[in-house]
């Protein structure tokens, strides 16, 4: 499998896009206004526990307080000792108490930051556990030889206070580069410690690297082939970078001063805008349809114009396995996370559905964000979580519609015309006019002086006033004013 990266960059927003195979398959995007907070430390206070959620709220000089949970605190730390049951928030936290804590999950929507006090700080192929004494080794490093080589590496490195876990990056590196990953993590936590002994509470005692910078520490598994820059700045800035932390990523990086946008290779810029549409074509003639919602994500498979060659059942069957493939795409393509409801098209042979969800599983084994697939349940739907640490494409681009306010729908002419009629009569209940003027939009004024001609005359005569309509092209199709002249 072939990839690339694609690094555009301006004075106020970085964007990456990751190719496989000639087809994008993950967008990141860092705007400096709004950078995400991922993996910063913050020396927090605590402003309100809740016995009741088992949580509390911390304040880390954000907009809003992010939320700690009981589950999310080291024991061994807060209690000196180590327990398999979690106990009472109010046994571990107080009001008022200073907490070094670390982001897990950027703020989304209306929720504040998700914390945790086990802080890990990750390199190129260690990650420290300050809070930890123990050596791990990533889960994705499968030869049974190579992981006892890691292991038997990087125990002696642990000790009291801190302990290490090798990266999928790791397999294959030798004992020198983990002993000089492990050297640079601690003078890294130590300035962390210096910095929470000054009782630093207005800036972040840790923070990420930025875009352009993580996804090479992050992507350092993947067999790249080549790695585009926009910027010369940022190439050379990535170059000093890669020499001393990714040597092997070094000859990868190019310049790219092209006429043609960086974006507009691989057509990235049209994908993007596809990807903020809800409905998705197959090749077949089939479609998905993406409804993102607070509580959930909603995909739903239809056949469309796909009638097949055999029978209905493979018709269906054909359908599914195409969007199986495509669905794992879309959610990396637009990051949608949290709980996930596939309503695949109903299939009665038993076998075609256990295809389907292996296809599916399959799929999204590329995926390297974790996830999980409960199978069909007895509606019929496929169930399944994939981990949520930053905002969604959506979530990044778009903002709530001012015209319907968010609801996704607006109200038809014809009900915005029976709301104003009903409005007339009830101000004319409520006050003595003698003339009413109705403002509404082009589509609503041409409504009411057409369609709904005879109900607007028919409230006429039952009020026993004129009523005179005037179109303002600036009103959007639910706005309108009914004056009392």
């Amino acid at each position: 499998m072939s990839a690339e990266l694609l690094i555009n960059v301006t004075p106020s927003e970085t964007r990456v896009a990751l190719i496989e195979n000639g087809s994008l398959q993950e967008v990141h995007i860092e705007r400096q206004a709004k950078r995400g907070i991922v993996g910063n430390i913050y020396l927090g206070k605590i402003i309100r526990v809740l016995p009741g959620m088992q949580a509390a709220f911390v304040d880390i000089n954000l907009e809003k307080a992010a939320f700690l949970h009981a589950s999310d605190i080291n024991t061994k730390l807060m209690l000196k000792e180590e327990t398999d049951q979690v106990p009472d928030i109010r046994s571990l936290v107080h009001e008022g108490q200073h907490i070094m804590v670390q982001v897990v999950k950027d703020p989304l929507g209306s929720k504040g930051a998700r914390l945790t006090t086990d802080i890990t700080i990750a390199s190129r192929y260690l990650v420290l556990m300050p809070n930890s004494q123990h050596a791990g080794i990533s889960l994705r490093i499968e030869n049974s030889k190579e992981r006892d080589r890691l292991k038997e590496i990087v125990t002696p490195y642990c000790d009291e206070q801190q302990g290490f876990i090798v990266r999928t990056a790791g397999e294959g590196a030798d004992e020198l580069d983990l002993q000089h990953d492990a050297e640079f993590l601690r003078r890294v936590w130590h300035k962390v410690l210096a910095r929470k002994q000054r009782k630093q509470r207005n800036l972040p005692l840790y923070q990420d690297l930025s875009l352009s910078f993580r996804v090479l520490r992050d992507f350092v598994g993947i067999k790249l082939e080549r790695i585009r820059v926009d910027s010369n700045l940022t190439f050379q800035e990535l170059t000093v970078f890669t020499e001393e932390f990714v040597p092997e990523l070094t000859p990868l990086l190019e310049y790219y001063p092209g006429e043609l946008p960086i974006f507009d290779l691989f057509s990235v810029e049209r994908e993007i805008q596809r990807a903020l549409h809800r409905k998705i074509e197959l090749k077949s003639g089939g479609y998905l349809i993406i409804d993102q919602t607070e509580a959930m994500t909603t995909i739903d498979i239809n056949t469309g114009a796909f009638v097949g060659h055999r029978n209905l059942a493979d018709t269906i069957f054909s359908t599914n396995i195409e969007a199986t493939q495509v669905i794992a795409r879309q959610l990396r393509l637009r990051n949608l996370g949290g709980i996930i409801i596939v309503d695949f098209i109903d299939m009665h042979n038993d076998d075609h559905k256990h295809r389907v969800l292996h296809s599916l599983d399959m799929a999204m084994s590329k995926d390297k964000v974790k996830y999980s697939l409960h199978g069909f349940s007895a509606l019929g739907l496929v169930e399944m979580t994939r981990q949520r640490t930053r905002e969604s494409l959506e979530h990044v681009l778009c903002g709530e519609c001012p015209l319907c306010t968010g609801r996704g729908h607006l109200k038809t002419v014809e009900t915005v015309c029976f709301e104003i009629l009903r409005e007339i009569v009830r101000v004319n209940r409520a006050h003595d006019a003698d003339k009413f003027t109705v403002y509404a939009s082009s589509a609503v004024s041409n409504s009411l002086i057409n369609d709904e001609y005879h109900n607007l005359a028919e409230v006429e005569v039952f009020i026993g006033k004129l009523i005179k309509v005037q179109a303002e092209p600036m009103y959007n199709q639910e706005q309108f004013d009914v004056v009392m002249m």
